[in-house]
């Protein structure tokens, strides 16, 4: 255990520049990456918020190193149970779901299934209806909105829990919502 990524996130707290430097290391030995998701998962909030803090530095530089652990990735993300760590694999998620929409071909696009897609889409539709930050509902928006234009129920879904909420809650969340059913009136036209 000397040297594993637990020792390391042990030295790992909230200001940006440690997350940054664990998250360098890993960049620079990748094989500590599964190790860093495990802890993520783990269910130990010593570390989950941590590793969670760090995992989503290193996807936002390297987006491909999740795709072999995506089951791993998108079943765990019910377990979360610290707001930083549910924010942080939002992200991912968001990331996840911006790749696969892109114009451009990717290895998220030949990765990511239809079961995974499905997986997700209601993992964001649990963090969007439960009480959870606005954070991680803005993600789930978004990921939300991606993933309805491959699965048909969605934006109905969508718009009617947007359109509901919309007065009991910040004006962050209605900001995003106001642009989220936009775009869903757009393209439902």
């Amino acid at each position: 255990m000397k040297n594993s990524i637990y020792d390391k996130l042990t030295y790992v707290n909230a200001l940006r520049k440690n997350r940054k430097k664990l998250s360098d290391e890993v960049l620079t030995a990748p094989s500590l990456f599964p190790e860093l998701l495990e802890a993520c998962f783990s269910g130990d909030p010593q570390y989950t918020s941590k590793a969670a803090w760090v995992l989503e530095l290193v996807c936002i530089r390297e987006p491909e190193w999740i795709l072999p652990h995506l089951d791993t990735f998108i079943t765990g993300l019910r377990s979360l149970k610290e707001d930083g760590a549910k924010r942080s694999c939002g992200k991912i998620c968001e990331l996840l779901c911006d790749h696969y929409f892109s114009g451009t071909a990717n290895k998220t696009k030949d990765q990511l299934t239809d079961q995974q897609l499905k997986k997700l889409a209601e993992v964001c539709f649990d963090w969007l209806i439960s009480d959870e930050k606005v954070a991680l509902k803005a993600y789930a928006m978004h990921c939300l909105f991606l993933l309805g234009s491959v699965i048909p129920w969605i934006h109905p879904q969508l718009c009617s829990v947007l359109e509901d909420g919309y007065p009991y809650h910040t004006a962050a969340y209605q900001s995003r919502a106001k642009k989220i059913l936009k775009k869903c009136t757009k393209t439902s036209k």
